[in-house]
């Protein structure tokens, strides 16, 4: 196989760069490369626009995106927050760093996303926040889930960080619940430089919070401040020209303008980016049609699913061998490497100490057993996507 095409299947994720982003940093260079600045401020309403929602404030990746949104709601100890097991860690660490309980909900065994109906049984009167993942680039069942928000009273945080551009039933991901988070991590379907990220909500008071202790909680008073609060205020009593001054004891989660600037080119691109990805999917999933003990991915029809990533999960008896020595024979003898995102959060250490095991979601442990996640990105050539297929199939009932 040429070395182009084992190439493209060794990058497995991740987005384009091109000659508009280069000029974009140039462009940056020559401003001397401020944190949070005017290009900040412009990639913030760009992507504000694109969701759908009043306020965007961009941060340094996803995981900040997540405990500032989860801050913003006034998530704190003593507090409940539920998320499925089937995600990175980041998701349920953002509850456990702010002192809260987090529990796991099961998925739902045909899109993988939490089960509304398990949900349910989960909620208890100290439920702050629900962290719904639209994982792999699908949205979850988000009328289910908001109306039992309507019902109980808790804020819904839509982890949205593989579904930049998804939308459920017309609703942008992002839009949806109290606030949406997303990043752009160099795997994700677009990116600014490697990391990133922003929160997107319509809730002034959130959006305040949040922004506040993106940057130490800073208020500056007497002129307009690039870093923090809403709206500029009054001086304060006996102050002529300029004060400073912290609301509370905050944080540095800022984005630089290098990498805003990049995200207002690649947001642009986004559309596109995705439109590939779907294509890339959709061959993939027709030259496997009909391939004994592999589960293809589901895209539901009130979704406009776009495909983070590939999800394929392997039956071993059918197939003819399990998901690890698959994993093995494609890298080892078709130099395509497969992802097994990812280790339930209910199996890791972090979680096992705090008393999960094993067992305790059946639907997702099932799952994790079997699943694995195929090389997709925009840069994949039909050749490339050839010969992901014709490697799988060669591989099918040798055990």
């Amino acid at each position: 196989m040429a070395p182009k095409i084992l190439f493209e299947l060794e990058s497995k994720f991740g987005s384009t760069y091109g000659e508009e982003e280069q000029a974009a940093m140039m462009r940056v260079l020559r401003e001397n490369a401020p944190t949070s600045g005017d290009h900040c401020i412009a990639f913030e309403k760009a992507f504000a626009e694109y969701c759908g929602t009043a306020h965007a404030r961009v941060v340094s990746n996803g995981t900040a995106a997540l405990f500032l949104a989860l801050l913003g709601a006034g998530v704190g100890p003593g507090d409940r927050v539920l998320t499925t097991p089937l995600t990175w860690i980041a998701t349920a660490a953002a509850g456990v760093t702010l002192g809260a309980e987090v529990d796991f909900v099961d998925i739902d065994p045909e899109t993988y996303n939490m089960d509304p109906a398990r949900l349910a049984e989960k909620i208890t009167p100290n439920t702050k926040a629900v962290l719904p993942v639209h994982l792999y680039g699908q949205c979850c069942d988000m009328d289910a889930i908001l109306g039992l928000a309507q019902k109980h009273g808790f804020a819904v945080i839509e982890d949205a960080c593989h579904a930049i551009g998804a939308e459920y039933r017309g609703r942008k991901a992002g839009s949806m619940g109290a606030a949406g988070c997303f990043s752009f991590h160099e795997q994700k379907n677009m990116s600014t430089l490697g990391e990133g990220g922003v929160i997107t909500t319509s809730d002034p008071e959130l959006f305040e919070r949040a922004a506040l202790y993106r940057s130490h909680c800073t208020r500056v008073y007497g002129k307009s401040t690039k870093y923090c609060s809403l709206d500029e205020a009054k001086l304060p009593m006996g102050k002529r020209f300029w004060w400073q001054d912290f609301d509370d004891c905050g944080y540095n989660f800022r984005m630089t303008d290098m990498q805003a600037a990049v995200g207002l080119v690649q947001l642009a691109k986004l559309d596109a980016l995705n439109a590939r990805r779907a294509e890339v999917t959709a061959q993939i999933q027709e030259g496997l049609a009909g391939v004994p003990g592999l589960k293809l991915p589901k895209a539901l029809p009130e979704n406009k699913h776009v495909w983070h990533l590939c999800p394929m999960e392997i039956d071993a008896a059918e197939f003819g061998m399990g998901k690890d020595d698959f994993v093995f024979a494609m890298r080892e003898e078709h130099g395509v490497r497969i992802g097994t995102h990812y280790i339930p959060l209910h199996w890791t250490t972090a979680f096992q100490k705090r008393g999960f095991r094993r067992g305790q979601f059946p639907v997702a442990d099932a799952v994790a057993e079997r699943l694995v996640t195929l090389p997709i990105h925009p840069r994949l050539t039909d050749e490339g996507i050839a010969h992901l297929v014709s490697s799988i199939k060669a591989l099918c009932r040798r055990g």
